[in-house]
Formats: C-alpha cells, sequence, structure tokens
C-alpha cells in the first residue's frame, strides 16, 4: 500500500502525518510492503526542510524523522503511484483537484475523516499550536491504520 499525505506547503503538516503514520505501521511490524510520503499542493516551498518547530513536535513525542526531507510539489504521475493520498484540508482538496483534476478510485481523502469527523487538521504555520496538529494527525493516523491493518497485514 502506497499513501501520500498532502498539506499547503509539505514542511508542516504532512510530513509530521508522514512521520507519524511511518512510526505507527512500524510499531505494529507492518511496514513491509507500505511506502508513505507527503507532498504539497503548492510550489512555493519546494526543496525547503521541514519547519523547526514541526520538527521540534516530532521529536518531542519522540518520533523519527528524516532531517533530509525536502518539501516535493504533487504531480499528477502521483496518482498513479499512491492507493491513498491523504488531504490535511478543505483547501487542499480543492487545490489538488488542479493538479489531479479526476479520481475515479476514490484515492483523495480528507484527513480527518478517518475519524468520523469531517473537519480540517489545524494548520500550525497559522496557529502556531503543534501540539493541536500533532494531536489531529496521530488520531487521524491511528484511526486510518485500524481502517487499513487488515490489508497491511494481509501484504
Amino acid at each position: 500500500m502506497n499513501i501520500l499525505f498532502v498539506c499547503h506547503g509539505n514542511i508542516c503538516r504532512s510530513p509530521m502525518a508522514e512521520f507519524i503514520f511511518k512510526a505507527l505501521v512500524k510499531a505494529r511490524g507492518l511496514e513491509e510492503g507500505v511506502h508513505i510520503e507527503s507532498a504539497a499542493v503548492s510550489d512555493e516551498e519546494t526543496g525547503h526542510p521541514i519547519y523547526p518547530p514541526a520538527k521540534r513536535c516530532l521529536t518531542q513525542h519522540g518520533v523519527w524523522f528524516d532531517p533530509d526531507k525536502r518539501a516535493r510539489r504533487v504531480t499528477p504521475a502521483d496518482y498513479a503511484l499512491f492507493d491513498r493520498i491523504i488531504c490535511m484540508d478543505a483547501s487542499n482538496l480543492r487545490l489538488i483537484k488542479r493538479i489531479i483534476p479526476e479520481d475515479p478510485e476514490g484515492k483523495i481523502h480528507l484527513m480527518m475523516s478517518y475519524t468520523g469527523i469531517s473537519r480540517d487538521v489545524a494548520d500550525p504555520w497559522y496557529t502556531g499550536d503543534f501540539e493541536q496538529t500533532f494531536q489531529d494527525i496521530l488520531e487521524a493516523c491511528e484511526a486510518m491504520l485500524r481502517t487499513a491493518s487488515l490489508a497491511l497485514s494481509k501484504n
């Protein structure tokens, strides 16, 4: 299973989701056959590393992240490469349709929809609250993993 997490710039929420989900998958011994990445709907942060407060938050929670991770933009080819494309907010959903105009396989989802509540993951770029963002992402990743665990364990 290949999963792509998406936010606006790929320096806060989506890389946090990438590394939180990787940690959860690894902790359950399900990493074989699973590929996880993150990307942006914008190209304004392309090439930039994870935002330092996001790194600090991951570190505080003991979540490993790749220090060489650099922001990249979603491409139309990503639709064929990934089984799920998970957007952090409604704006990301709207903007991704400019890059991937059609979703015939129903791969594109809102992150918090996995919790049963279709709301945005708070954007710490504006709120400054990286802890709340971490908790939102953790909750959604755990819920997503519960729905995917059976499929992942069969691979």
